[in-house]
């Protein structure tokens, strides 16, 4: 807790100093502003899910926001680092259960430091490694991104969201159809088409209390979507069967 100690200090300093408060006083301009905040902070959990052993270590890109009222000049943006800090420092001795259980309580905790908000609003995303075997059989930890994101209001709303991006491979179906009709191809090959990269995002809204969706299950959805997976080792005759599958399997 030892810069949590420290920012708590320094509040406690300047508030006996008696220092104007800015942030506090009527603004010129009378307009609300739907999200003000910090973004792009970064942090190290860890995570223990309901029903796996090991303890994962991520490391998290937040964004905090609240809205700020007309009254409002501007809005205390160390008590986003610092309720991030405080709750973050938990999951040390105390492993959250996911991501977006963790964007919950601390979209809780803003809106209880900002009193003048009406609304507060985490976005976090992290980094993952699952382990994939290529064509040719050699396993390799293979990149993936976790999303999770909460918004609370002050009359008690909550909601969370799980969701994750997955890269991939897809082959158009509708340029296969039209070479098809252009000219006659071994029957014992798809048609031609063009391929590209995939970026596939997926996010769900879950109940506060849900712990039972678990990242990798996304994972493989999204996956199963795809014309084909991508990886990042291939050898030539990987390159060879990926494409060919990913035409045996055309999507849009």
């Amino acid at each position: 807790m030892y810069i949590t100690e420290i920012l708590r200090e320094a509040e406690q300093i300047t508030s006996d100093l008696n220092l104007p408060d800015i942030q506090s006083s009527i603004p010129s301009a009378n307009f609300k502003l739907t999200r003000v905040g910090v973004t792009n902070v970064k942090k190290l959990i860890h995570v223990k899910r309901p029903n796996r052993e090991e303890i994962i270590t991520l490391v998290v890109t937040m964004d905090l926001f609240v809205d700020l009222p007309a009254t409002q000049k501007g809005s205390h943006m160390s008590r986003n680092i610092e309720i991030a800090e405080e709750i973050v420092e938990q999951s040390i001795t105390k492993p959250i259960t996911d991501l977006e259980s963790l964007c919950a309580k601390i979209a809780k905790k803003l809106l209880e430091k900002h009193q003048y908000a009406t609304r507060a609003e985490v976005k976090a995303y992290a980094d993952y490694f699952l382990e994939r075997i290529n064509p040719s059989g050699v396993k390799a930890l293979e990149p993936y991104k976790l999303i999770a994101e909460s918004r609370a209001n002050d009359k008690g709303g909550l909601k969370k969201l799980i969701g994750v991006q997955v890269i991939g491979m897809t082959t158009c179906p509708c340029a296969m159809e039209i070479t098809k009709k252009l000219g006659e191809y071994n029957k014992s090959l798809p048609s031609p088409t063009h391929n590209q990269r995939n970026i596939s995002t997926l996010l769900i809204e879950v109940p506060e209390n849900c712990q039972d969706i678990d990242a990798d299950d996304l994972i493989e959805i999204v996956e199963s979507s795809l014309s084909s997976p991508t990886y990042s080792l291939l050898k030539r005759k990987d390159e060879g069967k990926i494409v060919l599958d990913a035409h045996k399997k055309p999507k849009f």
